[in-house]
């Protein structure tokens, strides 16, 4: 195996603070609010998850690339975040029925990396001074130049991006024999939602954001669903009218993450930026209902209110992050309608929370 050289790189936090390491693929400079995700597996689904939009990816695994790609295992029909920071890149992959390397993908996506970086000091450095935007730099832009980029990225507070991720198209997905139509509000939605529910016999008709409750209901379905995905759900003034909408004609609905929020926010509870999220396929939560723990895939960077979800006459929460206490899940009392604030379709291992597609089901049934 011949050595290569590869230029430096840099990554540089809005507060001026400069993290140093090298070039993985295409140069250049990409912008983005910096996360982390403590999952050791699961990279290519990390990648290519709506939901990611906008922010640049800390794998806090060491290895990243070791077992290439597959064109099986995507969320979505591209790469989604924009650039990764990770400590170890590899080259090679060892996997049989991996499709080709990870640099070759990122080369073909165009995607911005750094590696060789001290990730471990990153994370910290982010879990105490929390999520900020940021800026790769593999092209050697002089600092001060950089700066005043970074300066004009706005930041994610506020910020409406499931426009940049929905279809521009309704499309269908399913059996259309199936015994269940849904419509679903593609808010930045992931495929293995769609195929979680396809797989209980469902065929669901894909809604842009944009989209109506007329819209949605001329498919006539049995059920609704609100999709994950990412930005500040409070712009989101198109999405919380559909659910305000389908509440009131007493329809069966279920959101997730994104989703989640815009029911909350439908409901009269505000929503809030979270100092550093929840990204990571080992999170703890708490069914309160059955008193059961699960370990959750989780991707957010906002959160409903708990406080004026406990005070809420027709809400009641269902799940809680063990590790924070903030809410994973909520139910209407008085309506066919919950929510959670995690991931049941991605079963990174666990498939501890994959009962709630049987829940949603159960509760179109009823």
């Amino acid at each position: 195996m011949k050595y290569t050289t590869r230029q430096k790189a840099i990554l540089l936090l809005s507060d001026g603070t400069i993290f140093h390491g090298k070039s993985i693929g295409i140069s250049g400079t990409t912008f983005g609010e910096v996360c982390f995700n403590t999952g050791m597996t699961g990279y290519q689904e990390i990648f290519t998850d709506p939901s990611y939009f906008g922010q640049l990816m800390v794998a806090t695994n060491a290895h990243i690339g070791n077992y290439g790609v597959n064109e099986k295992e995507i969320e979505s029909d591209s790469i989604k975040i924009s650039g990764l920071v990770c400590k170890n890149f590899s080259f090679n992959y060892s996997r049989e029925d991996a499709s080709e390397s990870l640099e070759d993908y990122f080369i073909k996506q165009n995607l911005i990396c750094i590696s060789d970086v001290d990730t471990r000091a990153l994370v910290s450095y982010i879990r105490d001074n929390g999520a900020m935007n940021a800026v790769i730099c593999t092209d050697e832009t002089p600092i001060e130049e950089l700066k005043a980029l970074l300066e004009k990225v706005p930041d994610m507070k506020g910020l409406e991006l499931a426009s940049k991720v929905s279809t521009a198209e309704p499309y269908f997905f399913g059996d259309e024999n199936a015994t269940y139509k849904i419509s679903a509000l593609d808010l930045g939605i992931k495929m293995n939602i769609l195929r979680n529910l396809a797989k209980r016999d469902c065929y669901i008709k894909v809604f842009p954001f944009d989209s109506s409750y007329q819209d949605l209901a001329a498919f006539n379905p049995d059920g609704y669903f609100l999709s994950n995905g990412p930005g500040d759900p409070e712009p989101l003034s198109g999405a919380i009218q559909v659910a305000k909408e389908i509440l009131e004609n007493n329809n069966p609905l279920f959101g997730i993450c994104l989703g989640h929020q815009v029911i909350g926010l439908a409901n009269g509870i505000s929503t809030y930026k979270m100092f550093n999220g929840h990204r990571g396929i080992n999170h703890p939560v708490k069914n309160i209902i059955t008193g059961k723990g699960e370990i959750t895939s989780q991707n957010h960077g906002f959160a409903v209110n708990k406080e004026e979800l406990e005070n809420h006459p027709d809400l009641e929460i269902t799940h809680l992050h063990l590790n924070d206490g903030t809410v994973a899940g909520m139910r209407m009392k008085n309506k066919n309608c919950f929510s959670v604030q995690y991931h049941p379709e991605a079963s990174p291992g666990p498939h501890d929370a994959s009962y709630l597609f049987d829940q949603f089901i159960e509760n179109i049934k009823s």
